[in-house]
């Protein structure tokens, strides 16, 4: 099955944008989130936040990328790379140690970009003007990744997220002039959403053209409220084929430009309570592309909402 025709995936759009396959190594810096320092942090975080394929924070950035890329190249035969500050708030950092390192991973050989994953109430000008920097003197891509998760300000506010929907229109809208690509991370089946909050998720994404979406699908960390929550009875999940529809949903009304990152999350067994319904996370993707090859359907099938729609529909009734 040719999932080209279903949905634009992100390593095309990494071919297409470096001329050959890319590959993501992980790194992990010494910085906390700041919603852990003045709240509770959000529910579903892990006290490790989201880096379990990361090595230590203590081990330094230039060691990370080496060890990482050794293991990635006799692998997959790879020759470029993404430095990935995968973990926590990377712009937590104060200013001058955050240039530090980034430096430190811009400039190791075969890196071509340079990913930075942060809160959109974390994002400044300063911050962005040294990224500017290190892609103008080490000649590398930039992607800052944003986790908004939803679009619906009333789950943000249950899911203890600490920021709001205009935080993320305006971490966006800031980043936009700089030229660097946008990552949105999203969760499809938070407890409290529907079909429609998917769906205006994939509208907003859309009309701030966003260049990717990481898909998630929710697990339960260990030792988190939501895994207290889970299992005291407190919060349910969706079922499998309710994520799925609402995953169609989403893809049908996503911008056809906006590359796709992946479908389902992923998490060590060991560390979680429930993820993806017991069932691996390729069998699932197996299930959603069979599913949108039955409807006959593809990203972007419903991508009319914008530019004025309303006018669009008033032309052809007549």
């Amino acid at each position: 099955m040719d999932l080209k025709q279903y949905y634009y995936p992100y390593s095309q759009f990494l071919k297409h944008k470096y001329g050959e396959k890319v590959y993501k190594l992980p790194i992990n810096l010494p910085v906390t989130c700041p919603n852990r320092i003045m709240g509770n942090g959000c529910i579903f975080c892990a006290e490790s936040g989201t880096g379990f394929e990361s090595m230590g924070a203590e081990v330094p950035v230039s060691v990370q990328i080496d060890r990482t890329k050794e293991y990635i190249s006799k692998k997959y035969h790879a020759g470029l790379y993404i430095a990935y500050f995968q973990n926590y708030t990377n712009t937590f950092l104060p200013l001058e140690e955050f240039r530090s390192f980034m430096d430190e991973a811009a400039k190791i050989e075969d890196i071509v970009e340079v990913a930075v994953s942060t809160r959109p109430d974390c994002i400044t000008e300063e911050y962005l003007d040294i990224l500017q920097d290190i892609s103008r003197e080490h000649h590398v891509g930039i992607t800052v990744e944003l986790g908004l998760q939803t679009a619906n300000y009333h789950t943000l506010e249950k899911m203890n997220r600490g920021h709001t929907l205009a935080a993320f229109i305006d971490a966006a809208l800031m980043i936009r002039p700089y030229g660097f690509d946008i990552c949105t991370h999203v969760i499809l089946n938070l407890p409290g959403d529907d079909r429609e909050d998917c769906m205006e998720t994939a509208r907003i994404l859309s009309a701030l053209k966003v260049d990717t979406v990481k898909i998630h699908s929710l697990y339960v960390a260990k030792n988190t409220p939501l895994c207290e929550a889970y299992e005291n009875g407190t919060i349910t999940l969706c079922s499998k084929e309710e994520y799925i529809e609402r995953l169609i949903l989403f893809l049908e009304l996503l911008s056809p430009d906006v590359a796709v990152e992946r479908l389902f999350s992923r998490i060590p067994e060991k560390d979680a309570v429930f993820c993806n319904w017991g069932t691996s996370w390729w069998k699932l993707k197996d299930e959603v592309l069979g599913e949108m090859e039955r409807r006959g359907t593809y990203q972007g099938r419903a991508f009319c909402y914008l530019h004025g729609a309303a006018l669009h529909m008033r032309r052809d009734m007549r």
